[in-house]
């Protein structure tokens, strides 16, 4: 064989493995851009998923159905005393926290005779946390029950029993609808069929976790908090701490001047058409 004819085979040859060579690292690329692609597809899906879903969980629910009464955005607040009282007091409650049991059962008979002075309206937010934090369902049907109380128009009577029946925080005694109907009747007028149904049916679970959706968006991080006119009086007023005495005292002083507003009975008044409900109490901050 001449030798123009072995450089012309071996040329082939050489041209031959080449190619060969050429395809192979443009497959392995071709992998590579697919297996890329996939993954950053994966990512993209996992973070679109991720964002609606911290969307949904920071869009406060619409309840629908909310308690008769209720008052604020999405009527999530239960006011108590006259909507014309010139002093809102907020309070921010679970049914469940002890440091509320103890705020309620010093403070309960004055929030009372000063709602039914016409010297202050009081807001409350039912919120139910506790459960999260340590199992079991007691916030939330306690929560419910409250809802259904103010539906029929004895919320608080009913608020001030459940309070002083309060179980220890981690006994989910309030998760049983059984033990808070029987509470029930020691408010007279409120445990008839449409309570009960109320309650067996947790007519207002909805409104219960919107609640506790608008206390997680807020500042505030523990119960109870308490605010005269906005301002934090729980659990010092000013640089005191507070008692049944200095708060009276803190709304008499805020109320000079003005006249007292009209209650109903036992606190219990339609919704107020005063600018009264949680005028003079900001919104919290969102958190």
């Amino acid at each position: 064989m001449s030798e123009k004819n072995r450089e012309g085979k071996r040329t082939a040859r050489e041209r031959m493995l080449e190619q060969r060579a050429a395809e192979e690292v443009s497959s392995r690329r071709k992998k590579k851009l697919i297996v890329g692609g996939s993954v950053l597809a994966v990512i993209a899906a996992a973070v679109i998923v991720g964002v609606v879903v911290q969307n949904q969980r920071s869009k406060p629910e619409t309840p629908t159905a909310v308690p008769a009464g209720t008052i604020g955005d999405k009527n999530l607040v239960i006011p108590v005393g006259a909507g014309n009282a010139p002093s809102v007091l907020t309070v921010y409650e679970d049914p469940r926290c002890p440091a509320c049991g103890t705020f309620e059962r010093e403070f309960s008979s004055t929030i009372d005779q000063l709602e039914d002075a016409g010297k202050i309206y009081t807001n409350y937010h039912i919120v139910s946390f506790i459960d999260r934090a340590v199992g079991g369902k007691g916030s939330k049907t306690a929560a419910n029950v409250l809802g259904c109380a103010q539906d029929a128009g004895h919320f608080r009577d009913f608020h001030d029993v459940l309070y002083r029946n309060q179980p220890d925080e981690t006994n989910d005694a309030f998760g049983d609808k059984a033990v808070l109907l029987s509470l029930a009747k020691q408010v007279n007028g409120l445990d008839t069929p449409e309570f009960q149904s109320c309650v067996n049916d947790n007519k207002f679970g909805g409104w219960v976790s919107a609640v506790q959706q608008d206390f997680d968006k807020s500042s505030f991080k523990s119960t109870p908090t308490v605010l005269l006119n906005g301002q934090p009086i729980y659990p010092k007023n000013g640089s005191e701490e507070i008692t049944p005495a200095n708060l009276v005292a803190s709304v008499d002083a805020a109320n000079q001047g003005k006249q007292p507003g009209t209650a109903g009975s036992h606190g219990q008044t339609p919704a107020p058409t005063s600018t009264a409900s949680e005028a003079n109490n900001p919104s919290p901050a969102a958190g």
